[in-house]
C-alpha cells in the first residue's frame, strides 16, 4: 500500500465501541510507523471520518489528533437534520440518485480533506503526490451486517467517483453473503482487500476475487499497545478470570436466557470450585448496546462474595491492560478476545459470526472448543465444560 499520499479512513463507528477504537488507533500508528521506516513524512494528512468525534476525543484518538498523527472529522447525520432529511429524501425519490445520502454524509469530510492537503502543500512547497488519493474502509465486520451492505456499497461508490483509490482493511465477511452479486461486484472495485482471517480470505477467493487483490493479515488490534493500569481491590493479577458479555450476543441466542444462565453458572463454578477471582470487563458502552448492563446484573448478584470486581469504562489500551493481567478470559466482544489473545491469556470466545471462528482457526488450527457459538448454547453448563477443555489443552 502506497502511504506517500494523504489518506482518509472511513466507516469508523466511534470509540465507545472500543474495538472500533482499537482498530483506528492501531491503524493510525501503523501508518506512522511504516511511513517512518520508508522515510516518508509522518505528518502527511490522515483524516479519520467518524460517527462521533466527541467519543473519539474522550478516548485515545483524541490524543493521536493532538500528537498530529491524524485529524478527526464527523459524518453528517442526515437523521438529525430535518430540512436536509426532507430535501434529500425527496430528491432521491424523484431522481433515483441513491448515492445522494452518502454524498451528504461525507460532505464535511471531503471539505476537510481538501483543506488538509492544501495546508500541507503550503507548508511543504514543491511537494507533489503521485497517483490517486487513498480511502481506506475500516472494514472490521461491517460487511457481516445485511442492513449495512447497501450503504457500504453506496459510500464506496462515492469515494471512487471522487477519484480515490480504495482499500478494504481488516475485514471479515460471512461466506454465505458472497452469494449476493452486488456485494461481490462492490468488492471487486477495491484495489486491495485485507482479510483478517482465513475463512473470509478463502471465501473471497471462492467468490472469484483474484489473489493478487487479496491479502491475509491479522486484525490491526493485535498490535494495540497495552497500558499499565492500577489494579482494583479484589483483582488479583494471575488469579483472576476476566469475563466480557454483550447484549448483542444475547440477542443471537436461540434458547431465551441461556447465555446469562451459562455466565451465571460459570461464575458460581469459579467461586465454589477454584481460588480464582472474577473481573467483569465491558468493551462496548454505547447507550443502545452497552456491555455494562448484563455485567452489572452479574456483579450485583455476586458482589457480596468479595471476589468479583466490575471494571469501569476506559480506553481500549487500558482495557487491554486489565485483560492482560487475567489468568483466563471469556469474551463475547471480538476485540476483547483479541486483547486477550495478543496478551497470551488463555481465551474462550462466546462467538456469533465468522470473525470469531476465523481468528480462532488461524491461531489454533480449528475453532472447535475455542469458540462456543452462542446460537448453539442449549445446556446451562456448556461454558464450564468449554473452560475446562481449554485449561486442559
Amino acid at each position: 500500500m502506497d502511504l506517500n499520499r494523504p489518506i482518509i479512513l472511513y466507516m469508523h463507528a466511534g470509540s465507545k465501541n472500543h474495538g472500533c477504537e482499537a482498530i483506528v488507533n492501531s491503524t493510525v500508528k501503523l501508518i506512522a510507523a511504516k511511513r517512518s521506516e520508508q522515510g516518508i513524512d509522518t505528518k502527511l494528512p490522515v483524516l479519520v471520518v467518524s460517527n462521533s468525534v466527541q467519543e473519539d476525543q474522550q478516548y485515545s484518538l483524541g490524543r493521536l489528533e493532538k500528537d498530529g498523527l491524524c485529524k478527526l472529522v464527523e459524518d453528517r447525520h442526515i437523521d438529525r437534520d430535518f430540512l436536509a432529511h426532507v430535501f434529500y429524501y425527496g430528491y432521491r425519490k424523484i431522481s433515483g440518485d441513491r448515492e445522494s445520502f452518502q454524498r451528504y454524509k461525507y460532505k464535511d469530510a471531503f471539505r476537510e480533506y481538501k483543506i488538509l492537503v492544501e495546508n500541507y502543500k503550503k507548508a511543504n512547497p514543491g511537494v507533489a503526490f503521485e497517483g490517486e488519493p487513498l480511502a481506506v474502509s475500516i472494514g472490521g465486520d461491517n460487511y457481516c451486517y445485511p442492513e449495512m451492505v447497501e450503504d457500504l456499497i453506496l459510500a464506496h461508490n462515492v469515494f471512487r467517483k471522487k477519484g480515490f483509490e480504495t482499500v478494504l482493511w481488516g475485514c471479515s465477511i460471512e461466506p454465505d453473503s458472497l452469494k449476493d452479486k452486488k456485494l461481490v461486484e462492490d468488492l471487486f472495485a477495491y484495489s486491495k482487500i485485507y482479510a483478517r482471517e482465513s475463512i473470509t480470505y478463502n471465501a473471497l477467493v471462492d467468490a472469484g476475487i483474484p489473489k493478487c487483490q487479496l491479502e491475509l493479515r491479522k486484525d490491526p488490534a493485535f498490535e494495540l499497545e497495552t497500558t499499565k493500569v492500577s489494579i482494583p481491590k479484589h483483582f488479583h493479577p494471575g488469579k483472576t478470570v476476566g469475563i466480557n458479555l454483550s447484549p448483542m450476543v444475547q440477542e443471537k441466542e436461540t434458547v431465551p436466557g441461556i447465555t446469562i444462565e451459562n455466565y451465571r453458572n460459570f461464575i458460581k463454578y469459579l467461586l465454589d470450585e477454584t481460588d480464582q477471582n472474577i473481573a467483569l470487563i465491558p468493551h462496548v458502552v454505547w447507550e443502545r448496546n452497552d456491555d455494562r448492563r448484563p455485567l452489572e446484573e452479574l456483579y450485583l448478584e455476586f458482589k457480596d462474595t468479595k471476589r468479583v470486581v466490575l471494571i469501569g469504562d476506559a480506553p481500549a489500551s487500558e482495557l487491554k491492560g486489565y485483560i492482560s493481567q487475567c489468568s483466563f478470559f471469556v469474551g463475547a466482544r471480538t476485540h476483547s478476545t483479541i486483547a486477550a489473545y495478543s496478551s497470551g491469556v488463555p481465551t474462550l470466545v462466546i462467538g456469533y459470526s465468522v470473525k470469531s471462528r476465523g481468528i480462532a482457526t488461524d491461531l489454533f488450527g480449528s475453532y472447535d472448543n475455542y469458540v462456543l457459538p452462542v446460537q448453539d448454547l442449549k445446556e446451562p453448563d456448556e461454558m464450564i465444560k468449554a473452560y475446562k477443555w481449554v485449561l486442559e489443552h
